[in-house]
């Protein structure tokens, strides 16, 4: 594992901000071959930490986290999920208690977007929930109607070629859809279409992309599920810690994922 990722993975610390420590000459390595009389060495950016080696910042041993904590919030439409933003938008740090101003979000829900958003405060579950994948619920609100190319590419996935639906700024003009792993329409009126989706990946605008490419605009889209974690009666704008059965499924889930890897 690269030095900056440990720290990270180990800290309140981004991978950002160790590779600045980092830089700084604020961390120390002690690797596992060296004799324990021997002092730390000066960490390098190119530097990997094994299971048995040693790191330190500023002086003091940065220890192993085995305890983490997880929260579920339910993001309303109109915050950015970032720590901070060059245009004064609101983010969800500043309608979270500033307990969580250094926990990481699993994946992110754009600026017009409501609804299931997990955070932690360690990396290393934010990166494996992450690269999961478990499905993902949403409900969305289409303007338009869902024809047969549309329930086509929604069973046997698609291939978009172009920047429909995507952030104004974003550089990905390929992604890869996989098949939707299942879906539901619900209601139909007025020009508008409602559906219920399930997913098993989190790329960025995934669905307004995909329904962008066939001129089909997004106009709500709400995450409500996230594997075996619901929003359930969660209100917007509020928090809850998980329980002790979503602490116990998410266990099950980790050791399952290790002993596949």
């Amino acid at each position: 594992m690269r030095i900056n990722q440990f720290i990270s993975h180990n800290s309140d610390f981004s991978r950002r901000q160790a590779d600045e420590l980092i830089k700084q000459g604020l961390v120390e390595l002690k690797t596992k071959e060296k004799n324990s009389k021997n002092s730390p060495k000066i960490a390098k950016l190119s530097d990997t930490v094994s299971k048995d080696d040693l790191v330190f910042i500023r002086g003091k041993r940065l220890f192993i986290k085995t305890k983490f904590s997880l929260i579920i919030y339910h993001k309303p439409k109109g915050e950015l999920v970032s720590h901070k933003d060059e245009r004064g938008r609101r983010t969800i740090y500043e309608s979270l208690p500033c307990e969580f101003k250094t926990w990481q979000s699993v994946g992110r829900l754009d600026y017009a977007s409501t609804g299931l958003l997990i955070l932690s405060d360690s990396a290393k579950i934010v990166s494996s929930l992450m690269k999961s994948d478990l499905e993902r619920k949403y409900y969305l609100k289409i303007k338009g109607k869902i024809n047969e190319k549309v329930l086509e590419a929604m069973q046997n996935g698609l291939e978009i070629q172009g920047l429909k639906g995507a952030h104004p700024k974003s550089k990905l003009k390929t992604m890869k859809i996989a098949p939707f792993l299942n879906y539901e329409i619900f209601g139909e009126s007025g020009g508008y279409t409602k559906l219920r989706v399930l997913i098993k990946e989190g790329q960025n605008r995934e669905l307004r992309r995909f329904f962008g490419f066939f001129d089909l605009r997004v106009m709500d889209l709400k995450r409500v599920g996230f594997g075996v974690i619901d929003l359930g009666n969660l209100k917007e704008g509020k928090f809850r810690y998980f329980s002790q059965t979503e602490y116990d499924k998410l266990r099950d889930f980790l050791r399952y994922t290790r002993s596949r890897s």
